[in-house]
C-alpha cells in the first residue's frame, strides 16, 4: 500500500481549491488508489478570527477578491482572508507572517482601534466521508466535507460573531462592575453622590454596545451565502449551537436593558434632587423678597 501523501489544505485544490468543487478534489489528503473504501483522508488547519477595530472600510481592497460580501481575498497560495466592516478579520491556513502583512495592509482602514485585538482560534478538520457529519466536540474541531468557499465564508460568519460577542461581553460587565457601587450606594442611604454626567456616560457605552450587537453586526440574521446555499444551513446551524451565538445576543441585550433602566433610574433621582434645590432656591429668593418689602414698608413709616 502507498503512503499517504499530504498538502496543504488550500494546495489540493491548486489555484482554484477556494472554489466549491466536488469533495473527492478539495482534501487536503490524497488516498492511495488501493487504499481501502471504509479509511477517511483526514486534513486539519487552522482559523483566527481578530476584532481589531469598531470598523473597516472594505470597499476598494486590492487583491486576488473571491467574494464581495463579506470581502473574502486569496492571501499566499493557500489561505485565505475574510473582512467584516464591522472590525473583524478572519484567516483561514495563514502563517503567522501572512497574518501580519495583511494586518499592515488593514491599518490605514480601520477606525476605532483595539489594543490589544480581541481574538480566537479554531480548527477545520475534512472528513472524507459520506457519514454524517457530527456536532462539534467542546474545545474540538469544526468538522466539514470540504474547503470551499462557501463553508469557509459560514465558518468565518460564525466565528466573527463570536469574537464580537467576546468583547461585547466584556465591555457589558466592565458597566455592570461601574454601576454596582451606585446601586450599593442608593440601596445604603437612599441616595447617590454621583452627578448626572457620569451616569450619562454609562448610559452611553450601553446604547453603542446594543448598537453594534442588534445593528452592524446583526448576532441574529444568517450569513448571506445561505442565500445561495441552503444546503450550508446545517453546518451554520452547528456552529451557531457550539458559540451560543443567539443565546449570547440575548443575554448580552437583557443585561444592556438592565444597565439602561438602572442609568435612567439613578438620572431620573439626580433630576429630582436638582429640581428640588431650585425650588428651595426660589422659596429663599420670595421670601427675602418679602423680607425686603417689609423693610422697606417699616423704613417709611418710621420718618
Amino acid at each position: 500500500m502507498q503512503k499517504l501523501q499530504k498538502t496543504t489544505p488550500f494546495q489540493a485544490c491548486n489555484r482554484t481549491s477556494i472554489v466549491e468543487k466536488a469533495p473527492a478534489v478539495c482534501y487536503g489528503l490524497l488516498m492511495a488508489a488501493d487504499q481501502a473504501p471504509t479509511q477517511t483522508a483526514v486534513t486539519q488547519t487552522s482559523v483566527h478570527a481578530l476584532q481589531i477595530g469598531d470598523r473597516i472600510n472594505t470597499a476598494g481592497f486590492e487583491g486576488e477578491v473571491l467574494s464581495n460580501t463579506p470581502l473574502a481575498l486569496r492571501v499566499g497560495p493557500s489561505g485565505l482572508a475574510v473582512v467584516f466592516r464591522y472590525g473583524v478579520v478572519v484567516f483561514i491556513a495563514l502563517t503567522a507572517d501572512e497574518e501580519g502583512e495583511f494586518l499592515e495592509r488593514l491599518h490605514s482602514r480601520t477606525f476605532g482601534k483595539i489594543t490589544p485585538y480581541e481574538e480566537e482560534w479554531a480548527k477545520i478538520q475534512v472528513r472524507e466521508s459520506e457519514e454524517p457529519i457530527p456536532n462539534i466536540p467542546v474545545g474540538g474541531p469544526i468538522v466539514v466535507r470540504e474547503l470551499s468557499l462557501q463553508r469557509m465564508l459560514v465558518v468565518a460568519d460564525a466565528l466573527a460573531k463570536s469574537v464580537v460577542l467576546a468583547r461585547d461581553e466584556k465591555q457589558v460587565a466592565n458597566v455592570l462592575d461601574t454601576i454596582e457601587p451606585f446601586a450599593r450606594e442608593l440601596a445604603g442611604s437612599g441616595q447617590t453622590s454621583r452627578n448626572r454626567s457620569d451616569l450619562l456616560k454609562l448610559l452611553g457605552s450601553a446604547l453603542l454596545v446594543q448598537q453594534r450587537v442588534s445593528g452592524r453586526v446583526a448576532v441574529g440574521e444568517k450569513p448571506d451565502v445561505l442565500w445561495d446555499r441552503p444546503d450550508l444551513e446545517r453546518l451554520y446551524a452547528r456552529l451557531e449551537d457550539e458559540y451560543e451565538l443567539s443565546e449570547r445576543g440575548e443575554t448580552l441585550n437583557r443585561k444592556i436593558a438592565v444597565i439602561s433602566d438602572t442609568a435612567t433610574t439613578l438620572s431620573d433621582i439626580i433630576d429630582t434632587k436638582r429640581s428640588l434645590r431650585l425650588e428651595i432656591i426660589v422659596v429663599i429668593l420670595i421670601a427675602v423678597e418679602i423680607l425686603g418689602t417689609f423693610y422697606d414698608i417699616w423704613v417709611r413709616n418710621s420718618h
